[in-house]
């Protein structure tokens, strides 16, 4: 997420912001950027579409950077349980923005587990075929 949050702030490709660490990052986290920053525009209409009555401009950057590398796991990391996701979205968001951005993110995010994987109620996500 700070790489993310970095390249967001910055204006930056989060490819140069990775290739700039003194140490590089794990594979995961590596793939997830990489993966985040080529999917922004995919990521960011379906932001706007499930963010209702925020634009992206209006979110603070660090709320924009969570949601955009939630919403790619949920997409493109199938074995990554959606409540993972959303708990460490929501944990992120309580530790690095507000309150109030903890439980946005995890309106958000909840409603994209449902339109993207299926049921997601009470903590169980049912695939859908």
């Amino acid at each position: 997420m700070t790489l993310l949050y970095e390249a967001d702030l910055k204006a930056a490709d989060p490819a140069v912001v990775l290739a700039g660490l003194p140490v590089p990052p794990d594979t995961y986290t590596a793939r997830l950027v990489d993966g985040t920053a080529r999917a922004r525009s995919e990521l960011d209409a379906i932001l706007a579409e499930l963010a209702e009555g925020w634009g992206l401009d209006r979110m603070p950057v660090v709320d924009r950077a969570i949601l955009r590398l939630a919403l790619y796991e949920l997409i493109a990391e199938p074995e990554v349980p959606a409540e993972v996701v959303l708990a460490e979205a929501v944990a992120l968001a309580g530790r690095f923005s507000t309150e109030a951005s903890s439980r946005y993110v995890n309106g958000v995010l909840a409603n994209a587990a449902r339109r993207l994987r299926g049921r997601y109620d009470d903590g169980a996500v049912k695939r859908v075929p």
